[in-house]
């Protein structure tokens, strides 16, 4: 046996070929123009902002650190659960829901609390005004579409515009126009021109700050940068004039806002310069709408030729599915892999077995003489070079790392002073799981077959709907097996590959010849081959029983009576790994393979490997007296798949009565161990769809106890320590109500703590998992009591300083509707025209609207009613309404605590206890650590063994 060789950095020194042609668009045209209006925006935010003195600013922050202290929580809070979205590609996904959610709901909450106000942003104000100019500017930008799309049909437009508008883009155009307006009103307002100020105003020269004389007024004005926001808002920003000067407008405008020096009586006349940048803007859109519509502009117009080639570059990237989340609540893969375990398990283990049919199929009691199952086509080369891997199909990226190493031509290592040259293997061992988490048409596609492909292409002539019905079909020209000369692929299915009673298998190994670039002959799902020198493979198939079945054992024995000889060498090539798993679960599994290799092969198996362990490790058997019936073991898991843990089973050394030692490890034991701290610091970012289940689970657990209404005990504490004990006892003393006099509280518990003792591995006594499940559902009860209190005390706080609690249902609608008049004059009666031309759904879809951000208000005088009249004197409707309402905050703040625990618990185990082995590493979904080992058969038959790694998995997408 050769030693093990690790190639970290392997991947950069390849050239990356191109291995596939994607046609682009034919006219390839990125709408830019909402971009460049979202950085005018940003922009004039910025501008507007640094416009306040800097000491005037922090004169006016409020310095009651309560205030900022509840800022802190609220924010560090929505930070943490926006933080695993950040930076990711917005999409129709639970990640741009989530987005939009967090944006929501902090809006909300932001918009009561005080400080913002002190410094001079009215948040409330900015809020209803966005939402009133937002739904206005939909409205009126659907209609114009409605109107530009009928002329089209009519023939009144060029034929090259029907192309519809994307909904998308009107909703980000008007959310860009309502921006701009808010952050407008917000630094200049709506007022209308001074009714003292000289008309010479209107003639000045708005520049007049670059002329030369001028200069240094204008770099005076730039250091106090307050009077140089007056004179943008007075001068570039001013009111376009009065609404009698548009005799045809003057009924559809707003008005501006009154302000002179002293009384001012009647009301202004002046357009309001709101209404007037809103009208700017929707013009300008429709003009560049109509403009690149009419000309065809927008459908032919070329792009530059670096924007070419990088759209062409983007396009040219494989289109790789990411690693499983296999703590995704909203995966439908994983619920149809539960489905499927299930049907399994109780249909065919022990009922229907494929392998039974298989063996029916090819009349296996005729032995060692079927073709289906015995290949020797290799036998008669000179040497051998052949590669195994295992557990590809999760990630695409990673897999597709390894079958391009598995592809490339030659692969040169450096040793010493020396380069070692390594050919492509002529054969190609595949241990198992073929693609996670099911098996299915789609995810074999997508997860296997395309990563291949990718690597390595089939032959041209190759259709991939093409069904082998008498294999091996050979290339044209070729009439035997053993002429064809280029690689070829054998592969045992793995449990994941059982999950459909091994149909998908079948289907996508048996009766088809081409994995990417490499042929494949064989026909059922367990094989045997013939190699030069007088060596062999049996490929065995395991099942979901951990075992081979009667005629499989059959067909092997047999095949060992009649054609192994007594000095040939066997490598018996399974699934599982039953030397670490048996040692770990401390079972004995596979009785029948390991009477074939004790009684049968009586010492010719040299070498047993594996997968399923998605890791690295290679054993030898130590030398004592006695029969060795397997000198070598070797586990390499890492064709793709998630890393599983190598510390674990740095204790394994006992196998078949004798005492093996570890050779090598990957990764090393030390960076396993430092690879699981991963779970506290990533549990989250790497599984945020695990909320919808954890927010509802605390949720549960704390129903019961909402609402909080006495807790003067901690907010009148006289110091630090006292309010920390308060609080505390305080939890304390809810948790014992939970499990003394809570309903649905303590089911939720309950139920909670047996799913936590049926989770931890069966390896370990009841008494042990009961101790660990009780401990583990203490921790995430204390969590969401502690989120609860301080949820309740920042709405106690709020209703105790009347920022909530005061105005009822619809406050911010009713609250606007009130300003409005003031601020917006309309002595025309437009809204009111409007009102009734929409028959009502004008003012409705606003107040409704805004009624979405009066979540905290609905929470705040629920809760006044329940404390005040008690849970009873709450109707259905209203108990739902509030529960709903606590629940969409609960559920923010309660994420990534829940995300926090579950991830701690998970590195204690693994690190401390060694359990959960595979659920640890699951959660962490790497795409790293991959490696494959190559086999060279020399011309003295001995067998050489190299094993690659390639320690960064590089991202392709």
């Amino acid at each position: 046996m050769g030693s093990d060789k690790h190639s970290a950095g392997l991947l950069p020194t390849l050239r990356m070929e191109r291995v596939r042609t994607i046609l682009t668009h034919t006219y390839p045209y990125p709408h830019e123009h909402s971009r460049h209006a979202i950085i005018a925006v940003v922009v004039g935010c910025l501008f507007f902002i640094s416009s306040d003195n800097m000491h005037t600013l922090i004169e006016k922050l409020d310095k009651n650190i309560k205030w900022w202290s509840m800022y802190a929580c609220l924010l560090g809070f929505f930070y943490f659960f926006s933080s695993p979205f950040i930076g990711k590609t917005i999409k129709p996904s639970y990640s741009n829901f989530s987005r939009w959610y967090i944006a929501w709901i902090l809006v909300a909450a932001l918009y009561h609390l005080p400080s913002f106000q002190s410094m001079g942003l009215d948040m409330r104000m900015n809020l209803s005004l966005f939402l009133s100019i937002y739904i206005s500017s939909i409205l009126f930008l659907i209609v114009f579409h409605i109107i530009f799309l009928g002329l089209w049909y009519l023939g009144l437009v060029s034929r090259v515009a029907g192309r519809r508008p994307a909904i998308l883009t009107i909703l980000q155009n008007c959310a860009v126009i309502s921006i701009a307006c808010c952050v407008f009103y917000s630094h200049c307002g709506n007022r209308a021109m001074l009714r003292d100020r000289p008309f010479e105003r209107k003639t000045s020269n708005w520049f007049s700050f670059w002329k030369k004389e001028e200069r240094n007024t204008w770099l005076a004005k730039f250091v106090r940068m307050s009077e140089l926001k007056n004179q943008v808002c007075s001068s570039w920003f001013a009111p376009v004039g009065l609404a009698s000067d548009y005799p045809l407008l003057s009924k559809w405008v707003i008005y501006g806002e009154l302000a002179c020096n002293g009384s001012c009586p009647g009301s202004s006349d002046e357009i309001s310069p709101i209404f007037s940048l809103w009208a700017t803007f929707i013009g300008l859109y429709m003009a560049n709408y109509v403009v690149e519509r009419s000309t065809g502009w927008a459908l032919t117009h070329p792009l530059s030729v670096e924007e070419y080639e990088n759209l062409k570059k983007n396009q040219m990237k494989p289109d790789f599915l990411d690693m499983v989340p296999w703590y995704s609540g909203t995966s439908a893969d994983l619920f149809k892999t539960a489905f499927d375990l299930l049907v399994s398990v109780t249909l065919f283990v022990g009922r229907f077995d494929m392998r039974m049919m298989q063996a029916a199929m090819s009349r296996v009691h005729e032995g060692a003489q079927q073709d289906d199952l015995f290949y020797d086509h290799l036998s008669e080369k000179e040497d051998l070079w052949f590669d195994f891997m295992a557990d590809t199909g999760d990630g695409g990226n990673s897999s597709y790392t390894v079958a391009r190493l598995l592809a490339q031509p030659s692969i040169q290592l450096s040793k010493e002073d020396s380069v070692l040259t390594l050919p492509r293997g002529d054969l190609l061992l595949v241990g198992g799981d073929l693609a996670y988490p099911n098996p299915s048409g789609f995810t074999y596609e997508r997860r296997l077959f395309s990563p291949f492909e990718y690597a390595l292409q089939p032959p041209t002539w190759y259709k991939h709907e093409h069904i082998a019905v008498n294999k091996p079909e050979l290339p044209e020209g070729i009439s035997q097996l053993n002429e064809y000369d280029g690689p070829q692929c054998f592969l045992i299915p793995g449990n994941h590959d059982w999950f459909d009673g091994l149909n998908t298998f079948m289907r996508y190994i048996c009766h088809k010849s081409w994995l990417g670039g490499w042929f494949m002959p064989q026909k059922k799902s367990y094989f045997a081959l013939h190699l030069p020198k007088r060596w062999w493979v049996f490929g065995l198939d395991l099942s979901l029983h951990n075992d081979i079945d009667v005629y499989q054992f059959k067909f092997f024995s047999e095949l060992v009576k009649n054609k192994v000889g007594e000095n040939d060498t066997v490598i018996v090539m399974t699934h599982e790994p039953q030397w670490l798993l048996d040692w770990y679960w401390n079972e004995n599994s596979g009785r029948n393979v390991s009477h074939l290799i004790c009684d049968y092969l009586k010492g010719r198996c040299k070498l047993r490997i594996a997968g399923d362990m998605h890791h690295y490790m290679r054993h030898s058997c130590v030398p004592s007296e006695g029969p060795v019936h397997v000198h070598h073991l070797l586990v390499n898991g890492c064709g793709g798949a998630f890393l599983h843990p190598t510390h674990v089973f740095s204790s394994f050394n006992k196998f078949y009565g004798k005492t093996y030692e570890c050779k090598a490890s990957y990764p090393s034991f030390h960076d396993s161990n430092r690879i699981a701290l991963g779970n506290i610091l990533k549990f989250r970012k790497k599984n945020w769809q695990f909320d919808f289940f954890g927010g509802v689970i605390y949720f549960i657990l704390v129903f019961s106890m909402f609402p909080q209404c006495k807790l003067d005990h901690i907010l009148q504490g006289d110091s630090f320590s006292g309010h920390l004990g308060s609080f505390f006892g305080t939890v304390w003393d809810n948790f014992v109500y939970v499990l003394g006099h809570s309903f649905v509280s303590l089911t939720g518990v309950v139920l909670l703590l047996i799913m936590a003792i049926a989770f931890v591995p069966s390896k370990v006594s009841r008494k042990k998992r009961a101790i660990i499940g009780i401990i583990h559902v203490s921790a995430h009860l204390a969590a969401a009591l502690i989120l609860m209190l301080l949820m309740e005390l920042g709405l106690e706080t709020c209703i105790r300083h009347k920022l909530l609690a005061t105005s009822g249902y619809h406050s911010l609608y009713q609250w606007y509707r009130s300003v409005e008049s003031e601020h917006f004059p309309d002595p025309s009666g437009l809204r009111a025209r409007m009102e009734q031309w929409t028959f009502g759904l004008y003012p409705a879809c606003i107040k409704y609207l805004m009624s979405a951000f009066d979540v905290p208000e609905v929470m705040a005088v629920t809760r006044s009613n329940i404390c005040k009249n008690g849970i009873q004197a709450l109707s259905r409707g209203g108990a739902v309404i509030y529960y709903a309402s606590i629940f969409l905050y609960f559920w923010v703040f309660s994420t990534p605590v829940v995300s926090l625990v579950f991830g701690s618990y998970l590195y204690i185990c693994i690190n401390w206890f060694h359990l959960h082995f595979d659920e640890a590493f699951s959660s962490l979904r790497i795409a790293n650590y991959k490696s494959f080992t190559r086999f060279h058969i020399n011309r003295d038959g001995d067998l050489e063994v190299f094993t690659l790694a390639v320690d960064k998995v590089r991202n392709l997408e």
